[in-house]
């Protein structure tokens, strides 16, 4: 596969394809069911970050207030280079085809980036004036596209070259340390085209979905923080892409059935202590196109799904004990024609929802209401072409 190809995902390189398969098409909206457990409210106000991904790569900071509207803060060094896409190219380029570029630590203090271009991290310091930058740090690799923290443990996805994943210790200033012993292959070597790594939330199991393979890598992790080789686990669906873990500990993936129109899906999984996934609901469909997204809400019972090629957001319900994963709404939110989700965060209570849209270059405000829909707040643009990454709190 040539570098020109790997800059693009699959949820954006189908996404002409998919918006005039589906101009015509009425979009599947069921009634949503009523929520057993609603999201918590918290009001306190917050901030969101975008990664620019630009050549001089930056995080652009928004202030959000209370009623989760956002003001543009400022843009903030990482030091290192992103990986943007030419000049000219469709504004829906996915160009890191990934999720988890740019992710926070527990308390708030840290932002940690990836420079796909320089093959370095960047972390940054969260201040009252904006974002000090502590270090920029080689990431073992080539083309780093993904992160995932645990505590003190940063695990890195290097997707170029042969793909690997690469841990560091965390400094409590905030630096990073090469942690020796911890790179680890993927199975799918140079072919896996991988989107993203993840710890379970326990710390006790790093995850890598691989687009190309139609697999799920885990790597159990040892009382020194380092993975065991890397365990092949199938997907029930094609095209796995992005993913997140409940409060237990159920994993749910997004299924992108490689941007067909109307095919996508998402899956729940347990993972027993082997590192080994079992399916406990396969691919539940949600009638749209290019799923690549996932986030889900603080209590565990909310799952939402991005889907670039629909303009859309669908929910799933997660309130079963055993890890069910059941549709709510096809369409909990818009975000209209040719917007291209292609990343989303919710902030610390997860009564707000951001999306970046690549399409319109901009984040998309959503409350998160009781019933799992989504009530649009605001659109805030401004951002370059081909900007990915984002975070909240």
């Amino acid at each position: 596969m040539g570098r020109e190809t790997k800059f693009i995902a699959i949820c954006a390189s189908l996404f002409i394809l998919a918006s005039l398969s589906n101009a015509t098409a009425q979009r599947p909206n069921p009634t949503p069911r009523a929520r057993p457990s609603p999201v918590p409210r918290n009001f306190q106000a917050g901030a969101v970050y975008v990664l620019t991904n630009q050549v001089d790569n930056t995080v652009a900071v928004f202030r959000r207030t209370a009623d989760g509207m956002l003001t543009p803060a400022g843009e903030f060094p990482t030091g290192g280079a992103g990986d943007p896409v030419p000049q000219g190219t469709d504004p829906a380029t996915d160009p890191l085809a990934s999720q988890g570029a740019l992710i926070l630590d527990r308390g708030h203090q840290f932002l940690f980036a990836v420079n796909a271009g320089s093959n370095q991290i960047s972390v940054l310091e969260i201040s009252n004036t904006g974002l000090d930058l502590v270090g920029v740090f080689d990431s073992g690799g080539v083309r780093p596209i993904s992160l995932a923290l645990h505590e003190n443990l940063l695990y890195v996805l290097n997707e170029g070259g042969t793909p690997n994943a690469t841990g560091f210790t965390v400094g409590t200033d905030g630096t990073l340390t090469p942690l020796a012993g911890s790179t680890q292959p993927l199975i799918g070597d140079t072919a896996a085209d991988p989107a993203q790594v993840s710890f379970n939330p326990d710390g006790t199991l790093l995850v890598v979905t691989e687009k190309a393979g139609n697999r799920i890598d885990t790597y159990t992790i040892d009382e020194n923080g380092l993975p065991s080789a890397p365990i092949d686990n199938a997907s029930n669906g094609m095209t796995p892409f992005g993913f997140a873990f409940s409060n237990p500990g159920f994993l749910v993936v997004s299924e992108a059935f490689g941007g067909t129109p109307s095919a996508s899906a998402a899956s729940s999984y347990s993972a027993g202590d082997d590192g080994v996934l079992s399916v406990i609901s396969g691919s539940v469909p949600n009638s749209q196109t290019a799923s690549c997204w996932v986030v889900i809400t603080n209590n565990g019972h909310l799952a939402f799904v991005s889907n670039t090629g629909s303009g859309t957001i669908s929910s799933y319900d997660l309130t079963s004990n055993d890890g069910t994963l059941s549709l709510i709404n096809s369409v909990a939110g818009d975000t209209g024609a040719n917007s291209a989700p292609i990343d989303m965060a919710l902030n610390v209570s997860s009564h707000f929802l951001y999306v970046l849209a690549g399409g319109l270059q901009s984040v998309i405000s959503f409350r998160v209401e009781h019933d799992g829909s989504l009530t649009l707040i605001d659109t805030d643009g401004g951002l370059p072409l081909g900007a990915q990454g984002i975070a909240a709190k």
